[in-house]
């Protein structure tokens, strides 16, 4: 991986790397998130996406006193960098929610998430509206777009994108994108997600163009959960081929398949995906 000459930056999602938490892999485990990045570092990677989870979100250091100092030290020392968020909260806490004690409560820890990121350098907060918080009405889709039209100021004023990873089809997400017409409001685009769906993934580019500044890397089979990069539904090559269009210069983010051998099924995922990013270096690309 160190040899490849893109210049985006190539990361891991928080926990992916390290033991279960509360018996997830994907996690802002309390205890020991520090110890990720210097693994992070030591297989070639430049960044982490740190996790906002519902769980023990007051012990995150993304919103605890003393906690965006921390992170920066932990960046410094370990020269593996924190440049995107992914806000898992609102998976179990939806922006969007019926409940308006919870879409109050979710509204406030946004706005809190924008200030305090803004100090790591941060470009991206992930919004995850999927499965349990997906957009899968009108109604809801309106409530989450006038949320979100609240906190645009301080996501403009902050310089910060709010990178929206939805389970719509390419049309009705465009449409969303529009209605809420503002530079800050981009994509999250997460291949495997979109192969479980079922979406045409250069029918997606063509709809989100340069929209797109966050990409999560895994595989899933058709109507499945994730399974092993290449052995999934996905199509890599089409996808970093069409991409090399777009000239994106987001980062990738290695969200693949983890089992119980932990950082060497990740060490073989990320060999796995070297040359298919190596299409974006490549000077013609025939599609």
């Amino acid at each position: 991986m160190g040899q490849l000459m893109i210049k985006n930056k190539i990361g891991v999602m928080q926990g992916r790397l390290l033991p279960k938490y509360q018996g997830r892999y994907q996690s802002h485990p309390v205890d020991y998130w520090q110890e990720e990045f210097d693994i992070a570092k030591e297989i070639g990677l430049d960044c982490v996406e740190f996790i906002l989870d519902y769980n023990d979100a007051e012990q995150n250091p993304l919103l605890k006193e003393g906690g965006i100092e921390e992170i920066l030290k932990v960046c410094e020392s370990s020269h593996v960098s924190v440049d995107t968020i992914c806000a898992d909260y609102f998976m179990v806490a939806p922006l969007h929610s019926i409940k308006e004690a919870v879409a109050t409560k979710s509204k406030e820890i946004l706005i809190n998430l924008l200030k305090k990121t803004s100090e790591l350098g941060v470009t991206n907060i992930v919004i995850p509206c999927v499965d349990q918080s997906s957009l899968d009405n009108e109604e809801a889709v309106n409530r989450f777009a006038n949320q979100i039209r609240d906190v645009l100021p301080d996501a403009e004023h902050q310089g910060i994108n709010l990178s929206l990873e939805t389970d719509l089809a390419p049309q009705p997400f465009l449409d969303l994108l529009n209605k809420l017409d503002s530079n800050r409001i981009t994509v999250n685009y997460d291949i495997g997600n979109s192969a479980a769906l079922g979406y045409n993934p250069i029918e997606e580019l063509n709809a989100y163009e340069n929209r797109i500044s966050d990409i999560h890397i895994k595989d899933r089979v058709l109507g499945g959960g994730p399974v092993l990069l290449g052995s999934g539904s996905a199509d890599f090559e089409s996808f970093f081929k069409k991409l090399k269009e777009s000239k994106y210069e987001g980062p990738f983010i290695m969200q693949a398949y983890r089992d119980d051998e932990g950082v060497e099924v990740f060490k073989k995922q990320l060999n796995w995906i070297g040359p298919f990013l190596k299409i974006l270096d490549d000077t013609e690309v025939p599609l």
